[in-house]
């Protein structure tokens, strides 16, 4: 006969079996619930950038105060759904991958009933408003008549949701309310680079000059590169270039712009004659070498103060005629004897390997970054073996500006 200790030992031992066996399997049924949900999630998640040698942009600007910012799952460019077509709530503000959104009463004050035009483009007029924190920012509004619709807007909304550089105008907020459609950007002071080029008031310097196409070329670097998967502009131009205070610039509208794909597939052609590529024209098939052709046009609009429908392209090929001093005849006149005229053709042969006719010949961004890199080492003197090279050490740099952006931008999504 089994006595009470045993009987009791015993039924403590089948207990603890029993309670083992039970905790097991819940923990493997919330392990593999878990490991479901996760496969789900990936499945609708956005796609990553890749960081790459060069920092976030910093100007972003503090949101309205009285407006609420509700993040929704960040989707791919391809599946984002409308939002501003679903009228069953027009009052609930929403992000679209992050971006705040706003009502049209928080523009309206911001603009002081949109008294202020910085200017007008294809996509409508730019005004300039003041948020009650965060400074001053610039508001463009879709026009009734514009040519580019709704389709460009969505594309730069979901577009600058998930691209940052610091030489990217930041997107900070948008609004779709009463019928009306508005971006909202970090201020530029300085406006665009084609009016400052062609203003007779206000000379760029040959310095300046240079670091804007680095800078221009940093930007380019990053969505061709960067971007996971590499974005076309497919509008570049002086007039979508923007300086900062501090002259540096920003690549700006990206309603235009597209996913590299490789489908064969042709499309109606996008973009500003005189900047676009003739091999996009002939074939309707743009690519990342399109993109590098405008740059190239930039370029010379840098060293010439020409603008590309006054026949820039009749000049450079004049002064593809003369290896030794063509450059210096086509050169902007007010730079003459305040300009490093050897600069002047190392920056016009950089531009030529862009415009060169067969696209898969012209040069890489990465590579055109480090030429003109390359341009401004030439006037440091020369240092130790031991030293960082100057490109390298421009790189480590905008690593680390990169990560510390990267880190701020999580610390402040937590804090909201």
């Amino acid at each position: 006969m089994v006595n009470k200790t045993e009987l009791a030992i015993i039924c403590t031992f089948a207990g603890v079996v029993i309670g083992i066996f039970i905790s097991s399997v819940v923990f493997f049924c919330f392990r593999w619930y878990k490991r479901r949900s996760d496969f789900e999630n990936h499945n609708t998640e956005n796609r990553p950038v890749r960081n790459i040698g060069n920092g976030v942009g910093l100007d972003s600007s503090a949101s309205f105060s009285d407006s609420v910012v509700v993040p929704l799952p960040d989707l791919p460019a391809k599946s984002l759904p409308p939002l501003w077509l679903n009228h069953h709530n027009k009052d609930r503000t929403t992000s679209v991958s992050g971006i705040p959104k706003y009502l049209y009463k928080d523009i309206q004050k911001a603009t002081q009933n949109f008294t202020t035009i910085l200017g007008e483009g294809s996509f409508g007029p730019v005004y300039k408003a003041t948020m009650p924190v965060g400074g001053v920012v610039a508001v463009k509004v879709l026009a009734s008549n514009s040519r580019q619709g709704e389709k460009e807007f969505q594309t730069e909304v979901s577009l600058l949701g998930r691209l940052h550089h610091r030489n990217l105008v930041n997107l900070v907020g948008y609004c779709v309310d009463k019928g009306q459609h508005m971006l909202i950007y970090e201020y530029m002071s300085n406006g665009s680079l084609e009016k400052r080029l062609y203003s007779e008031d206000d000379t760029l310097t040959w310095d300046e000059r240079l670091q804007i196409a680095l800078d221009i070329s940093h930007g380019i670097e990053y969505l061709h590169e960067g971007a996971v998967p590499p974005v076309v502009h497919r509008d570049l131009k002086s007039a979508n270039i923007l300086l900062d205070h501090s002259m540096r610039a920003k690549v700006a509208d990206f309603g235009l712009s597209k996913e590299e794909v490789f489908d064969g597939r042709k499309s109606s052609l996008k973009g500003t004659y005189g900047y676009m590529d003739p091999a996009y024209i002939s074939t309707s098939k743009s690519s990342l070498k399109s993109d590098i052709y405008s740059l190239g046009i930039i370029f010379f609009e840098l060293i010439t103060a020409i603008h590309p429908h006054k026949n820039l392209m009749d000049y450079v090929n004049l002064a593809t005629m003369d290896p030794d001093g063509g450059i210096d005849e086509i050169l902007d006149k007010r730079l003459m004897g305040k300009c490093n005229s050897e600069e002047a053709k190392i920056l016009a042969k950089i531009a030529f390997k862009c415009l060169h006719k067969t696209p898969r010949k012209r040069p890489g961004s990465a590579e055109i970054s480090q030429a003109i890199v390359k341009i401004k080492q030439r006037r440091l003197p020369k240092v130790g073996t031991m030293s960082f090279a100057g490109d390298d050490l421009t790189r480590l740099t905008s690593v680390i500006e990169d990560q510390q952006v990267q880190l701020s931008k999580i610390l402040s999504r937590n804090d909201n």
